[in-house]
């Protein structure tokens, strides 16, 4: 049972998605009560994965994520309490953490300073240590880390899993939160400013286009296949979770590479122009954020399966969805 609004920020004209001849599938959306007391009943589960995603365009996109993600799974929610569905697995995601984890020589590990804008301008991009100065040392980040949302969007993931935490809590429920990091590979959305830094390159080159990259190029990720995010899901579903907890999980390859090697990759795989690097940053972005693997390996048996290289290379050949309207 598939249920989707297709909004066309993600789906351009609206059209089913080609999975309509092997499931059933429902067009509506988590925040109609009605269309989910409809078809809860006959579930055991919910995989969680509607939302309103990226950095948005400007505050004014406010109020369309926080309906979406946090009025709209609060309404999952209950319609799933009121159906005697147990069972969550919520798509949650990096941004939660803000800015990475670091260590400082000295002063050990901390908080990075705010990134100045004197400091973006002049190229001087590496977070410092708050109380000297120094540049920090990026660190694996466990999902125990601190977790400070820079965006709308972040801030209305961070909601969902309290939303959820409340939910198993009250009702017994299992819950897990997988903190999917960054995600690419076949149909994801193009030539929106609400989707990835994988599918603003690949949409640039399939322009004819150099792919842009901000600051230097050197930012840290973790990008992870989207079959091994599905897998994870599956995983999740079928994972003995801790009734009244809702359990967060890095989802992520354990493999970080730069936002400037990802470029450089899809620009050699689709046989582009190399990225141009033009500095600056958005005030939303962070420098490093690099995923410890470790408790998805332990408590669900997930490791990515898809390497960097391999990944890039079919994605830069792979389906995007259509131009949003």
């Amino acid at each position: 049972m598939v249920l989707d609004e297709l909004l066309p920020t993600a789906h351009g004209a609206g059209d089913p998605p080609d999975y309509t001849d092997r499931h059933e599938f429902v067009r509506g959306s988590v925040t109609d009560a009605a269309v989910l007391a409809g078809i809860l009943p006959t579930v055991d589960a919910v995989c969680h994965q509607a939302a309103v995603v990226g950095h948005g365009v400007d505050p004014s996109d406010a109020p369309s994520y926080a309906l979406h993600n946090d009025y709209g799974t609060a309404v999952l929610l209950a319609e799933m309490h009121k159906a005697g569905v147990h069972r969550l697995v919520l798509a949650s995601s990096m941004v939660v953490y803000g800015e990475g984890r670091y260590e400082c020589a000295e002063h050990g590990v901390r908080p990075p300073a705010p990134r100045r804008e004197a400091d973006v301008a002049a190229g001087r991009f590496e977070p410092g240590c708050a109380v000297c100065g120094v540049p920090l040392r990026p660190l694996l980040v466990p999902e125990d880390a601190p977790l400070r949302p820079r965006s709308t969007y972040a801030a209305t993931k961070l909601a969902q899993e309290h939303l959820a935490a409340a939910w198993a809590r009250q009702t017994g429920g299992t819950g897990w939160a997988l903190r999917y990091h960054n995600v690419y590979g076949p149909r994801m959305p193009r030539n929106t400013p609400y989707a990835g830094v994988a599918s603003l390159f690949r949409s640039a080159l399939h322009r004819g286009e150099a792919p842009t990259v901000l600051e230097d190029g050197e930012q840290r990720r973790d990008f992870v296949h989207v079959h091994d995010v599905a897998r994870a899901n599956v995983l999740a579903l079928r994972a003995e979770g801790e009734p009244g907890e809702l359990e967060p999980v890095n989802i992520c390859s354990g493999e970080p590479h730069t936002v400037g090697e990802l470029a450089e990759e899809l620009s050699r795989a689709c046989g582009g122009p190399r990225p141009r690097v033009v500095g600056g940053a958005r005030p939303s972005d962070v420098r490093h954020v690099v995923a410890d693997p470790a408790r998805a390996e332990r408590l669900l048996g997930f490791t990515a399966r898809t390497g960097f290289a391999e990944g890039i290379a079919a994605f830069a050949t792979a389906p995007l969805r259509a131009p949003v309207a």
